[in-house]
């Protein structure tokens, strides 16, 4: 099954590290999971801050501590295939995580989201599709989906960004289904 992640993090910068992680399948399961820092992990970004909302005060008091989580994520997503809109950022957080958690940094690989909309719209597509057409008309169902999605402001929270993830790969499927379906209502013609 797929899976949607996302993390948040205290800066951008090289010694930043995940203060919030979040996932959601794609059949709607979701969690979330404050991360407490690591005595080592100090670098705070204040206008980071601002973005996400995420107080420092809050991740003591009500994180859990980076090993759980770590544990928590890669039993519950090691046999799923899961996404990020950043794999290379949300990458290296995850990276961090399972580090501290004592766990192989590679355990569990990120895909692009990308990747997730464009296989299931080709998938759907390909029954109804010429195949020498089938590249422009997922690129279409995609972009047609991504043009409004795109002008969502993002929450900068984790689940609430994993979830707006879903919605947008929810939507190309959607959109991708009903193009078939008119495809196939119409043969001999690729609207």
């Amino acid at each position: 099954m797929r899976a949607f992640l996302d993390f948040e993090a205290s800066s951008l910068a090289k010694l930043g590290y995940p203060i919030e992680v979040a996932w959601v399948f794609e059949d709607g399961r979701s969690e979330s999971h404050l991360i407490r820092p690591l005595p080592a992990w100090t670098d705070w970004d204040e206008r980071a801050a601002a973005v996400h909302g995420i107080s420092q005060a809050l991740l003591i008091t009500e994180g859990k501590p980076a090993e759980i989580v770590a544990r928590r994520v890669l039993d519950t997503l090691s046999d799923h295939t899961v996404y990020a809109s950043s794999p290379s950022w949300d990458g290296k957080w995850l990276s961090l995580l399972l580090r501290a958690g004592g766990l192989p940094r590679h355990a569990l690989r990120l895909k692009d989201t990308d990747e997730a909309q464009y296989e299931t719209a080709a998938e759907i597509l390909a029954a109804s599709v010429a195949a020498g057409e089938l590249d422009g008309s997922v690129k279409a169902v995609i972009a047609g989906v991504r043009a409004g999605a795109d002008s969502q402001p993002i929450a900068h929270r984790a689940l609430a960004d994993a979830m707006h993830e879903r919605q947008i790969w929810l939507d190309i499927r959607e959109a991708a289904r009903q193009k078939a379906e008119h495809v196939i209502a119409k043969p001999g013609k690729t609207p």
